[in-house]
């Protein structure tokens, strides 16, 4: 299959669009995706359409590190966890405001991926979770869910350096090692903060929960990995036995919705210890 970079010069929602890694298999996809939905009921809950319209693709880690300048890469053919909520609630802003190309589409990943809104380098990527969730919330895009208490009885102070401290995991900071005190900089401006979230012993299937977390939820699950924030990502599903994920799984290799209910999920992975609650604005 054929790479084409489309080169888009100009000012749109205030972002400068420069060079953008896209196949064709990727934009025929979204306009078709964007298409279809235009015809599905308004009461509609976006997030978890288009992510149950991506389910089974491979889950295919690293999708973003392929260009040596850092440039906007659409993949909607592999996903990781965090593309596959990227590329979702691209599909869902473009509906939302009633926009349905694939332009339109790049856009908001550019919005919502990049500080600000602008491509300016690997640094100016959102790599941190917690980075994304602060950036974007500044932007009007999404919102930190934190209350009520419980089941919000955990806080979490962001300790975060794992870029910084293992550059040659990261194909831009081995290559340019002068990117790194740029990063480390971006660690030092979250550390310290603090975020309330829901410890994994009460991800459980209970009236408080289902009143905290929303179907299409984006929830961040997160770690005591040292210098790391948040483990993974994926939506809210509230099935009749309780809450799961649906994600991009390393385990199971493609994008599914859990068969587990998110607390089973949680209590197989010891470094795991509750979960963040992000909502989409309408």
């Amino acid at each position: 299959m054929k790479r084409y970079i489309i080169i888009i010069i100009g000012v749109v929602l205030g972002m400068t669009l420069r060079a953008q890694t896209v196949e064709e298999a990727d934009t025929q996809l979204v306009s078709r995706l964007l298409t279809e939905a235009r015809h599905v009921p308004a009461t509609t809950n976006y997030p978890l359409y288009f992510a149950r319209q991506l389910a089974g693709r491979p889950y295919v880690a690293h999708t973003l590190e392929v260009n040596p300048d850092e440039q906007l890469v659409v993949n909607t053919r592999e996903l990781d966890c965090t593309t596959l909520v990227e590329n979702v609630m691209a599909l869902t802003l473009c509906m939302q405001r009633h926009l349905y190309t694939a332009r339109d589409f790049m856009n908001a990943l550019v919005e919502m991926r990049y500080r600000g809104g602008v491509i300016d380098g690997y640094a100016s990527r959102l790599h941190y979770f917690t980075d994304w969730i602060v950036d974007n919330t500044r932007k009007g895009l999404v919102t930190e869910q934190q209350q009520p208490t419980p089941p919000f009885n955990a806080v979490q102070t962001v300790s975060v350096g794992y870029m910084s401290r293992h550059p040659e995991a990261y194909r831009a900071l081995r290559e340019q090692p002068s990117l790194v005190p740029l990063i480390k900089a971006c660690e030092d401006s979250l550390n310290g903060r603090q975020f309330r979230y829901i410890p994994k012993q009460e991800v459980r299937n209970t009236e408080a929960m289902r009143r905290a977390v929303h179907d299409g939820d984006i929830i961040a699950i997160t770690s005591n990995k040292p210098g790391l924030d948040i483990a993974h990502l994926g939506f809210a599903v509230w099935r009749q036995d309780g809450l799961h994920l649906l994600n991009a799984s390393q385990l199971h290799k493609k994008v599914v919705e859990e068969p587990m209910t998110l607390g089973e999920y949680l209590k197989k992975h010891p470094s795991h210890t509750g979960i963040r609650i992000v909502r989409i604005n309408k």
